[in-house]
């Protein structure tokens, strides 16, 4: 009998095939960049119109004006990255909220916004790297926003819970949302006709730019950031008096002058070398350094003697998780306006030195490191000072702080039940990711997010709400995050690149704000450690540690917190609660919505997809 090897167990078979691949958090995304890679088209013009489909078909999760980072390689090139995060107003400086009576930015409304970032970025990478038009890239959007979708549930619970936020209050967004004043079913079609004519006119004003390509797509730029999007943002900010998550009505800081002046940036990615590859990612403006800094430390902890979804690997994954987030909560920000001292963060050095730190129980401490011998103070007084009753709360009575509720709109989780709604209607937020690769070795990944339909009134006269970003931002002057005209916030948003012997091998990413980089860690270990293939990684149990001080208000940690999904079993979660970390079972495929593409060594591309949530999807051919 010859010797058959059973091949492990999926959700979904993973994808092989030599034309390309499109793996998104959306099915009609994927195949409408599939669509493109079939007609001719290369992974960049692929990704652009599959991202601007995300931006209609998933309202709640982002939106046509939010924010954008890319980390991505032409084929035998150098990998880039592209910075798509807006810039805070020209007007946003700490003493302009104090004034307000504000200590935080609201993470609602339109104090919040800052420059939409998203459709420069696609724009520039399309004339850079594709080969497509600004009309054929914008069709499968303008079909979708015109015609109409089927509108998920998740999107549809979204527009209930805010229905009479915006009936009250955001007039505009009743109008775009709440067809004859109803908060359409799951599966309707919901058309965004205000949105369609906003694309159609910038298909029309690309056209009247000049006969060729580039001169087309600038056109589209200058129809966005210097014409008449611009234009119409600049006066519903100077004129629109809106009650945002603070509980009173605040008109918005962002100016036509402000999106006149933004460029998307491409800069060089922040890498390291893990299990004989280069893993490249954002710089400190995104949270993609976190991520390098987990993997830093596992990688001397011998992780190959453990088994996938042990106790001893999840232990370690979290204390090495809870090291690294406390830097970034610290240490991370816009290294244009902060002294971010990313060498030293990532060095193995620095690594070995974080890493004497896990112990064989769960650490109940907040503990940012001291790169190159500097004191950490990246955390507002009061933020500190939270933490530590939160920390103190759960060593005096062995029981987990409860944390604050959380505004809905100002936050990006995926699991948990969501909470409910204040005064303000606000509800959370989310964002997409998508990856692509084709024929040629091009591949992408990006991860679309901001601008929530929940987190901000509809520009009436464009038809999209604007993005909140400078949530991000603290208040209190003289931190690395502070606010401050035209600086990035630092984004929890974090696509992910991996190379081997310098070519690229795989894009991965998934939503879920501060949990990205950490969902991220086990598809890593799961695929370039243990041996698993992409759909098998994607699909393997996970978790992540909630010891970390939230991106989003109220900005609360939740001592030793570890929510797991139950399928990494009783005896693995019953140890972990031994080690002293308080476990939340979550539901068995509950966490995350990675998506990963891949090019093997003989050239075979590869796709895979989760099956969380049941709509991401994994295409190709």
């Amino acid at each position: 009998m010859p010797d058959v090897t059973t091949p492990p167990f999926t959700t979904r078979p993973e994808l092989l095939g030599t034309t390309g691949m499109v793996a998104s958090t959306h099915w009609l995304a994927s195949q409408s960049g599939m669509a493109v890679l079939e007609r001719g088209g290369n992974a960049f013009d692929a990704a652009v119109a599959a991202g601007l489909v995300l931006h209609v078909v998933e309202p709640h999760l982002n939106g046509f004006a939010g924010d954008l980072p890319v980390v991505a390689a032409a084929a035998g090139s150098e990998p880039f990255v592209l910075c798509g995060q807006g810039t805070a107003p020209g007007a946003a400086t700490p003493e302009v909220f104090a004034d307000l009576g504000l200590d935080h930015v609201p993470g609602t409304g339109l104090l919040a916004a800052v420059v939409p970032g998203a459709f420069g970025t696609w724009m520039d990478m399309l004339a850079r790297y594709g080969t497509w038009r600004v009309a054929d890239v914008l069709a499968f959007a303008i079909g979708y926003a015109r015609d109409g979708f089927p509108l998920l549930a998740q999107a549809s619970a979204t527009i209930a819970r805010v229905a009479d936020h915006f009936r009250e209050h955001w007039p505009s967004s009743a109008a775009t949302y709440l067809p004859g004043d109803e908060v359409p079913a799951p599966s309707s079609r919901l058309r965004l006709p205000g949105l369609a004519a906003t694309l159609e006119r910038i298909v029309e004003e690309s056209r009247a730019a000049g006969p060729d390509r580039l001169a087309e797509i600038e056109g589209a730029r200058r129809a966005f950031y210097e014409g008449f999007v611009a234009e119409e943002i600049g006066r519903f900010a100077a004129t629109e008096e809106l009650m945002d998550s603070s509980g009173r009505r605040h008109r918005g800081l962002l100016t036509a002058d402000d999106l006149a002046g933004w460029r998307v940036r491409e800069e060089r990615p922040t890498t390291v070398e893990f299990a004989g590859r280069t893993i490249a990612k954002t710089g400190p403006w995104g949270q993609g350094p976190v991520l390098l800094q987990q993997l830093r430390m596992l990688e001397g902890m011998d992780l190959e003697d453990t088994r996938p979804g042990s106790a001893e690997l999840v232990h370690a994954v979290v204390e090495t998780a809870k090291l690294a987030y406390a830097d970034r909560d610290h240490w991370y920000a816009d290294p244009d306006h902060a002294d971010v001292p990313l060498t030293e963060l990532l060095s193995t050095e620095y690594a070995a030195q974080r890493r004497a730190l896990v112990g064989a129980t769960a650490s109940d401490e907040h503990l940012p490191g001291a790169p190159g011998g500097r004191a950490p103070r990246g955390l507002p007084d009061a933020v500190v000072a939270r933490v530590d009753r939160a920390l103190a709360g759960a060593a005096d009575d062995g029981a987990a702080a409860t944390p604050g509720a959380s505004p809905a709109g100002v936050g990006e989780p995926t699991f948990g039940t969501e909470p409910a709604v204040r005064t303000d209607g606000s509800a959370r937020g989310d964002t997409c990711h998508l990856d692509v690769v084709d024929r040629w070795g091009n591949i992408v990944s990006a991860t679309p997010s901001g601008a929530w339909l929940q987190s901000s009134p509809v520009v009436t006269a464009l038809g999209f709400p604007l993005p909140t970003r400078a949530q991000m931002f603290w208040v209190e002057p003289g931190l690395p995050g502070s606010v401050a005209p035209h600086k990035r916030p630092r984004t929890t948003l974090s696509p992910t690149l991996v190379l081997r012997d310098g070519r690229p091998e795989i894009a991965c990413g998934t939503p879920g704000g501060d949990q990205q980089d950490q969902w991220q860690v086990p598809l890593l270990l799961n695929h370039l450690v243990y041996g698993m293939g992409l759909q098998e990684a994607i699909d393997a149990p996970t978790w992540h540690t909630t010891h970390l001080v939230s991106s989003f208000d109220p900005r609360d940690l939740d001592p030793l917190g570890v929510t797991a999904e139950d399928r990494l079993g009783p005896e693995v979660l019953a140890e972990l609660r031994r080690r002293g970390h308080r476990v939340t079972a979550s539901g068995p495929w509950s966490l995350g919505r990675l998506s990963a593409v891949a090019i093997g060594r003989d050239g075979m591309l590869r796709a895979a997809a989760t099956p969380r949530g049941m709509q991401g999807y994994a295409v190709g051919r």
